[in-house]
């Protein structure tokens, strides 16, 4: 505590004495995209270099505002929010760490026209028990087109209870190359991700009697167990254009269009991706699990996914430049998919290996219509034509209207998704030293409508989004596969609105949302997380130098539940109906200083723990962290 304070002071006093007049590059300009869900448009991304609220330095918070997690950063979690949950079916090994990772449909690009590198620290006090994470981003232009750089992140968090240490590293590699005609993508990710499985902590009225590593946990040191993650991927996109503008035709500089207006890109895109799992457990009767299926000395759990997509398809869109432009597109698809896992034999204390291959190819399309500028509609699917998901489609559908007003722009959208696709292999086979299914599942249904309004001036976000759900597959009170024949509906409005009232701000993001069948899902009626601060800019006439500050308090809450259990054995949260979480509210106190182009924050958090009682869990058996200081700094640079 001692240390970063004198940390904060150094810096506090060197912004007053020593603040030089910033240096502003001469006409920077950085811009940021990722690839839309079929890999054919860029989609614009903030910097993200943002000051306000810097203490908020998760990754996972930056994905879903609000998250039920196992107490300790890095360890796997999941949404509050029932519609940021990541359902697709070839991410199952890795959906509840999708957003620590770089997978191909996560991949950020960026063009500078200076070489760009930010660093980010941040550390949890104290020593035994600390959180550190750690990221360097650099990214640079050879030349007009072409572009690389790398993001590599940390996560390494000790943990307040006994053996719960998660240990997270994810590197991404990326190219692009943007010319007139020619356009490439290229991403590599790797992605390793250690969790220490201590199994919850043995009773919740242990947290009065003991604290910290103290506290007794269900699977202890003669279990040393652990889950390891291990993901590698790569993305390649080339696209080549035909037809559109052509050079000036005279000494005007007017563009003579191309055949009828129309332009189109061929392109070939290629995903390839590997996962595997394992999870060990040294002591296997210790009396954690009911049953043992295999070898009852040291449990060793495997699975394996590999998956290889090539997509071919021909987009076309009329001239650019008129009011009136009509787009879309059409290609095929095929993907080749390899599953392996062991798996009991039920003859011998031993376990064997099985292996499927699966294939399938299927049929995207997309079709769009822009008029003016302020008003556009788009829609896309795909339809698997032949192999082991036969039938599957999705249909997606946006209708967006745009509002220029004197602050600013604001977007109203209507969306409607409709999908039917059979669930992930693992849900309908399944071998290991302690669990065994074998499933014949049927298609899950889905329909999903949706509006939105946003006014980034005023920063107010408001949402709504309802769902009706055949077949929805989870995994029930015994911790195994189960499908709800009925129906099940989901409705939310999520809100995000920041006030201000001279100097002080309330941002605040809130979360109303409702299961039709409690039994099968069950979610808190309203989530808050909101944060009250006051912001000064301190000015040094002598120097010319700048401060910038923010001093509040940042709250969590919601209201009770019966959240997710977590079982280490499979990697996955399934229902419980005996431990409600919620009506308890999670505070920081933190500080955030801004000096040029360098971040800074001190924070308290958990600052309430022991004052409000001990209801402070998330998720059954797996207490938050308590009270804890945390610090950290960002460094951009520009040269």
């Amino acid at each position: 505590m001692k240390r970063a304070f004198a940390i904060l002071l150094f810096l506090l006093s060197w912004a007053g004495l020593s603040a030089q007049k910033e240096v502003t590059p001469k006409q920077k300009t950085i811009r940021v995209w990722t690839l839309s869900s079929d890999y054919t448009d860029e989609v614009t991304l903030p910097i993200d270099t943002v000051f306000s609220l810097f203490n908020r330095y998760r990754i996972s918070d930056r994905f879903s505002s609000m998250n039920a997690t196992l107490g300790n950063y890095g360890l796997p979690f999941y949404q509050l929010n029932f519609f940021d949950r990541i359902t697709d079916p070839d991410k199952y090994l890795y959906s509840n760490y999708y957003p620590f990772m770089y997978t191909p449909d996560h991949t950020v690009f960026m063009d500078t026209q200076l070489p760009f590198t930010e660093a980010v620290w941040t550390f949890g006090a104290p020593r035994e028990t600390s959180e550190q994470t750690f990221r360097v981003r650099h990214s640079q232009n050879i030349n007009r087109y072409l572009n690389f750089g790398f993001i590599y992140d940390i996560i390494y968090s000790l943990g307040q209870y006994n053996y719960q240490r998660a240990e997270d590293k994810t590197f991404t590699f990326h190219t692009s190359y943007t010319g007139p005609k020619y356009k490439l993508y290229f991403a590599a990710g790797l992605n390793n991700l250690t969790s220490y499985e201590n199994g919850g902590i043995d009773s919740t009225g242990d947290l009065r009697l003991f604290t910290g590593r103290d506290i007794p946990v269900k699977l202890g040191s003669l279990d040393a167990a652990n889950a390891i993650l291990r993901n590698r991927n790569i993305l390649v996109v080339q696209k080549y254009k035909v037809g559109g503008s052509s050079a000036p035709a005279d000494s005007s500089g007017k563009k003579k269009s191309g055949f009828l207006g129309l332009s189109g890109t061929f392109s070939h895109i290629l995903a390839w991706e590997t996962n595997k799992r394992t999870y060990t457990d040294k002591d296997s009767i210790s009396g954690f699990y009911d049953t043992v299926y295999i070898n009852k000395s040291t449990t060793f759990d495997s699975l394996y996914t590999r998956s290889l997509k090539n997509t071919v398809r021909f987009d076309f869109t009329t001239d650019e430049t008129r009011k009136f432009r009509l787009g879309g597109g059409v290609g095929i698809r095929n993907e080749l998919f390899r599953f392996s896992q062991i798996q009991p034999t039920h003859t011998v204390s031993r376990a064997d290996t099985a292996q499927w291959n699966r294939s399938s190819n299927v049929l995207v399309g997309k079709l769009y219509n822009d008029i003016g500028g302020k008003f556009m509609w788009i829609a896309d699917g795909e339809l698997f034509l032949t192999g082991y998901r036969i039938g599957d489609f999705t249909l997606n559908g946006r209708i967006s209207k745009s509002f220029y007003w004197k602050k600013g722009i604001a977007t109203w959208n209507v969306t409607g998704d409709i999908m039917n696709r059979q669930p992930s292999l693992w849900y309908a086979r399944w071998g290991s030293f302690n669990f065994e299914w074998n499933n014949n599942l049927n298609k899950e249904f889905r329909m999903d409508l949706g509006t939105d309004f946003s006014f980034p001036a005023r920063k107010m976000e408001l949402k709504f989004k309802y769902a009706i759900i055949d077949n929805y597959t989870y995994f029930d009170k015994s911790a195994l596969p189960a499908q709800h024949s009925g129906g099940l509906s989901v409705a939310a409005i999520t809100a995000r609105k920041e006030f201000r009232a001279w100097k002080f701000h309330l941002a605040t993001d809130l979360l109303v949302q409702k299961s039709s069948n409690t039994d099968v899902l069950d979610l808190p009626l309203l989530s808050v997380r909101s944060a009250l601060y006051f912001e000064h800019l301190f000015r040094f006439k002598q120097t010319n130098g700048r401060l910038n500050t923010q001093f509040g308090a940042d709250v969590l809450y919601h209201t009770p539940y019966y959240p997710y259990a977590w079982m280490p054995a499979t990697g996955r949260f399934y229902n419980q109906d005996v431990t409600k979480t919620g009506d308890y509210p999670f505070i920081n106190v933190f500080l955030n200083v801004k000096i040029k182009r360098t971040r800074i924050f001190v924070m308290f958090d958990h600052v309430n723990s022991g004052f409000m009682g001990y209801n402070y869990f998330m998720i059954p058996s797996y207490p938050q962290n308590i009270r804890m200081l945390r610090y950290g700094v960002a460094w951009t640079f520009y040269n």
